[in-house]
């Protein structure tokens, strides 16, 4: 039989407030730990059935925490490439703050694409960044983290 969903971890430090928000409001009832993962330079204010963890500012520090602590059916909320590229192996749900799901199918090509982008700052050019965070990202979120949690049996 397999396991059931037991934590969902958020990379809190690049989330933005409206996704935090966002899954606090969904997972008040939902029988899972839910663990928002930053560095002391993005603590945000805990809420009722969410807990915080708090890790040095070093680089990758969230990272190296959400895959030392992940097991198969968790779910991870991140826009970091690599972390996803690195949890899909081990069986995690992986999602970024924009409702993008995460798959094994998807993977390497996100990651080429974000080989190319550094290429090209490195030689001095510019590259553009991601778009500004729009209502349209919120709600494909919501809609996106409830039909996991919906699949899982959580919703």
């Amino acid at each position: 039989m397999p396991k059931k969903m037991q934590t969902i971890f958020i990379d809190a430090d690049a989330c933005p407030v409206p996704i935090k928000q966002e899954i606090q409001d969904i997972c008040r009832n939902v029988p899972v730990d839910v663990l928002f993962v930053a560095s002391y330079a993005h603590v945000m204010n805990e809420e009722k059935n969410t807990k915080w963890i708090i890790v040095d500012s070093n680089r990758e520090e969230v990272d190296l925490y959400i895959v030392n602590h992940v097991i198969p059916n968790d779910f991870v909320i991140t826009q970091d490439y690599g972390l996803a590229s690195i949890l899909l192996p081990k069986g995690v749900y992986v999602l970024s703050p924009r409702g993008k799901r995460y798959l094994e199918k998807n993977i390497d090509d996100l990651l080429y694409m974000r080989h190319l982008s550094s290429k090209e700052r490195r030689a001095g050019n510019r590259v553009k960044g991601p778009k500004p965070f729009r209502k349209e990202d919120k709600e494909r979120f919501s809609e996106e983290f409830k039909k996991v949690l919906k699949k899982e049996g959580l919703l």
